[in-house]
């Protein structure tokens, strides 16, 4: 006759046996075009640039703590800064110039998070990041990855449009934001002006539209 099993086996069976029955947590978003994106496993075929434009039009910079009636959207900032790179790097590719406008496309999922969280997180977030950004790249027949010069070219016009923004609406001191951020050139000069919602989307998708004719 058998023996029966020991009372803490069955209790490790029937744990397993619910761990097993859980249905897995959702680890995808609809988004409004339809397209339902794997968050974990981004495909290029569920992204679409309404999608990405919508999104960062609603996502503020700064964590929405700037002076104006309207946050300044992740999607204005996109185009500011692509106009501050094409002014730094007038060579620049059609290619390059649209790298540059959506260096920041993957916030339309992941939302915007301040540099010194960026840094709490960790590599986690970076990863998870970098493959929304692949599949953006390759929804639009761009390099899956920026090279170094080009990111490096890229990032410098970020952090320009970070110190036009922080003097400008983020309620900085010139001399603060000289010890923080990076002052650009003295013949590089931006207007930070937010736009509504509606506004910073159609301009967004407006300058996607001029670099894709």
């Amino acid at each position: 006759m058998d023996t029966p099993p020991p009372v803490h086996q069955k209790k490790q069976a029937k744990g397993q046996a619910k761990e097993q029955a859980k249905p897995q947590a959702r680890a995808w978003q609809r988004m409004l075009s339809g397209r339902r994106l794997d968050l974990l496993d981004p495909s290029p075929f569920d992204i679409e640039i309404e999608d990405i434009a919508r999104g960062i039009a609603r996502v503020a910079r700064w964590n929405g703590q700037t002076n104006g009636d309207h946050a300044f959207s992740v999607a204005e900032h996109c185009v500011v800064v692509e106009k501050l790179f094409s002014l730094l790097n007038p060579k620049a590719s059609r290619e390059d110039k649209l790298m540059a406008l959506l260096h920041d496309a993957a916030e339309y999922v992941i939302g915007d998070m301040i540099s010194p969280f960026k840094a709490a997180i960790g590599l986690d977030y970076k990863d998870f990041e970098a493959r929304i950004e692949t599949a953006i790249h390759l929804r639009f027949s761009l390099p899956a990855e920026q090279s170094k010069s080009l990111h490096k070219a890229i990032k410098q016009a970020d952090i320009y449009c970070a110190y036009f923004e922080a003097i400008q609406i983020a309620g900085f001191s010139e001399a603060e934001a000289n010890e923080i951020f990076t002052q650009p050139p003295g013949d590089i000069r931006i207007k930070i002006n937010p736009l509504s919602v509606v506004a910073a989307e159609k301009l967004f998708l407006a300058r996607f539209a001029e670099l894709n004719a």
